[in-house]
């Protein structure tokens, strides 16, 4: 975990949601044996792989993130994100590397 992990709010940033493809094992779309992510919210990049719509090409936003990146924004899947949004954690190198290309500060307040 980053030494900065608990110091950025995700729900005022998104940076990582807008910038990053969100890739998954297709099993974990809801059409697959307990997959969560709804299917009708992703698209297929491969044999084995889907990704979130809205971030299989730049430049990238998730079809669920509202809200303004940088200001306040939520996931509206939430509960049922994949593995891939689940393992970001706050401050650690692909938060950072998100917020830098987003002109959001890079150091916790």
């Amino acid at each position: 975990m980053s030494e900065h992990a608990g110091s950025f709010d995700c729900q005022a940033c998104g940076a990582c949601c807008a910038y990053f493809r969100v890739s998954f094992h297709w099993s974990e779309a809801d059409d697959g044996p307990g997959g969560t992510v709804p299917v009708a919210l992703t698209e297929p990049v491969g044999l084995h792989l889907r990704c979130m719509k809205g971030t299989g090409a730049r430049p990238a936003r998730c079809v669920a993130l509202s809200g303004t990146v940088g200001q306040q924004v939520g996931c509206t899947i939430y509960p049922l994100r994949s593995s891939s949004c689940q393992e970001l954690a706050p401050g650690d190198p692909k938060c950072l590397q998100a917020r830098a290309h987003h002109g959001l500060p890079i150091q916790p307040d």
